[in-house]
């Protein structure tokens, strides 16, 4: 199994600005990469990780407890962040941390059925213990909702072709296996497709990922909310892996930080200020440099966003 790497992991911690002594939640914990590093830099402060996965939880815990006892893992999605904080006592953060890429060792190992180049049982939950899967959409979902599905969340532009191969074999027998869909991807796209660099499949299995964990709005409603945990000075850190997450950010980032009378105020004969209560932390998104893309080829898609409270 590969070694998950955390991505843009020194420019990361940087930007959350890390006090010693203060409060921070890591969102999406994974195998704590940027976990650890965080729990480094505390002393008299706390950290709060979420995730939803033992395998993690259990590998995490170890890990992080070599380091110190001044941390808690919360098995929960990161969209109930501020009960479960609440549960802990904590109504106040300094800042959080958002990775949105599933892990390498989730990608890596089989039986997730998160991959499209490992045999394995259609599965892709986050959550194990969740009932919805990849499987039960693939075999029992409509051709207009596999549509919609491999449209709006992979931008798949063979989504047609693809949901009605798919309902037309499962007739005969379930689609039962990561590789079985990916035959019929590939007999459903063009030719000229299969010779891509990048694999014919991926766009399909991004959507189904996504729709199953229902990632978009979980982050969305999500990021929110973290806005409101934040002290002056505290700060959000995301670090998003397709278009659809950046967009999110963009968005809230945007609403938060720009003062829709900006145009008209830069008009008037006095300086009026801006009196928005979050300012952005960076103009543009970090991207990986060449020495962290030759290490880790899952960088080059990831961007870094950054966020402040006034």
């Amino acid at each position: 199994m590969m070694e998950h790497i955390s991505v843009l992991l020194k420019d990361s911690i940087e930007l959350l600005n890390i006090s010693e002594d203060k409060t921070y939640v890591d969102a999406t914990m994974g195998r704590a990469g940027h976990s650890s590093e965080i729990l480094k830099r505390l002393k008299s402060g706390h950290l709060y990780c979420f995730d939803q996965d033992y395998e993690a939880i259990n590998y995490s815990q170890e890990r992080l407890s070599k380091i110190g006892n001044n941390f808690t893992i919360i098995k929960d999605n990161f969209v109930n962040l501020k009960p479960q904080l609440a549960l802990n006592g904590v109504t106040k953060i300094d800042g959080i941390l958002y990775d949105l890429g599933v892990s390498s060792p989730q990608f890596d190992k089989a039986e997730r059925g998160f991959s499209y180049k490992l045999d394995a049982k259609l599965d892709m939950r986050m959550d194990r213990d969740q009932e919805l899967d990849a499987h039960k959409v693939i075999n029992k979902y409509a051709e207009d909702e596999l549509v919609d599905i491999f449209y709006k969340y992979g931008e798949e532009k063979f989504a047609r072709s693809i949901a009605k191969n798919i309902v037309s074999l499962r007739k005969s027998k379930p689609i039962n296996t990561t590789l079985e869909l990916v035959e019929i991807i590939k007999n459903s796209v063009p030719k000229k497709v299969l010779y891509d660099k990048k694999h014919p499949a991926r766009k399909v299995f991004q959507a189904l990922r996504i729709y199953v964990n229902n990632e978009l709005k979980v982050f969305e409603n999500s990021l929110n909310s973290a806005l409101t945990l934040l002290n002056t000075g505290g700060r959000i850190v995301v670090i998003t892996f397709h278009s659809l997450e950046e967009k999110i950010v963009k968005s809230v980032f945007k609403d938060k930080t720009i003062d829709i009378r900006d145009e008209f105020l830069r008009k008037l004969p006095v300086v009026v200020e801006n009196t928005k209560e979050y300012k952005l932390v960076i103009k543009k998104p970090i991207i990986a440099n060449e020495q962290e893309l030759k290490l880790n080829k899952r960088s080059r898609s990831a961007r870094l966003w950054a966020i402040e409270k006034n």
